[in-house]
């Protein structure tokens, strides 16, 4: 089978990797850490965001908003305790797998959250030569056949990512009327960047890396590297750290070690929350981790 419909039986077939419910972020008992499982501090400022986005489309109630590969729920949980001015007429759900079928017909004015979803939408695996040439998986040995028409236009020497199906469910949620799609997520802005600098096709299991997506099947997640160049161009693209900064990231921190100072002697749950702010900043800003995670935001009329 062709590399991508590999990768779909692997991470969500009958026995896959999160359809068997093996795939959970978290740091005990977990496979991965994203930026939520650092702690509430991402989901606050995520919740600045929705507030700003509220206001830009003219306050709407209900105000809707979709957490796309929600996983344990983690940052919708985080966004509700978050103080907002959208709060009284926020709409949010979640979804657990990113499929159209699990999300509804109208997104009118509705707003997507996809924090670590792109990677994990099954890609083609691709490299370039004489000829163009496309990964497969037959009697588990990985083989290469020419690609077939339509090819892509991608410039780019080497090995790399085809993702094909991402950038469709970018261009699928924009067409059925979704006023905001913010999309936050490792990668690179161009293919040839991926294809020159290799490494981007991770495995992760119990927190530990693997690079053969073709060891134990269904039994690690298989992601890759977004490369941007490949989706519907953005209206605005930054680092992580530097979205969380524009957000009002150091404000909030003071925030949290003024309250902490306050209330040390005697110091309740909020106490302990505000506290870890201070350790939670550093790892979603971190230039050599979260903090160099892409944040990219589309936007309708």
């Amino acid at each position: 089978m062709r590399f991508d419909e590999y990768v779909e039986e692997a991470l969500y077939g009958p026995s896959g990797f999160y359809s068997s419910g093996r795939g959970i972020a978290g740091r005990r008992g977990g496979d991965f850490i994203t930026s939520p499982e650092v702690g509430p501090l991402f989901g606050a400022l995520i919740g600045r965001w929705l507030d700003q986005q509220w206001a830009q489309l003219g306050e709407p109630d209900p105000f809707r908003v979709i957490d796309l590969g929600a996983g344990p729920g983690t940052l919708v949980k985080a966004i509700e305790r978050s103080d907002l001015r959208c709060g009284d007429v926020l709409q949010i759900g979640a979804a657990d797998i990113a499929t159209n079928a699990e999300l509804p017909d109208d997104l009118s004015g509705c707003v997507i959250i996809a924090n670590e979803l792109l990677d994990n939408i099954p890609f083609q695996w691709l490299r370039s030569g004489d000829r163009l040439e496309s990964a497969w998986v037959e009697g588990g040995q990985l083989g290469w056949k020419p690609v077939e028409d339509p090819q892509p236009q991608i410039e780019a020497v080497g090995e790399f990512p085809w993702i094909q199906q991402a950038a469709s469910l970018v261009q699928n949620l924009l067409d059925r009327g979704a006023s905001r799609l913010l999309a936050i997520d490792y990668g690179a802005e161009t293919t040839a960047e991926l294809a020159d600098r290799g490494g981007w096709l991770r495995c992760y299991r119990g927190h530990h890396r693997n690079d053969d997506p073709l060891y134990q099947a269904g039994e690690w997640d298989i992601t890759t590297d977004v490369p941007i160049d490949q989706l519907p161009t953005p209206a605005q693209v930054r680092t992580q750290a530097d979205f969380l900064s524009e957000l009002g990231l150091q404000e909030l921190v003071d925030e949290g070690r003024a309250y902490w100072n306050d209330h040390a002697a005697s110091p309740d749950l909020k106490a302990f929350e505000m506290r870890s702010r201070t350790n939670e900043a550093p790892a979603l800003t971190d230039p050599d981790g979260l903090g160099a995670f892409f944040a990219m935001e589309w936007r309708t009329p």
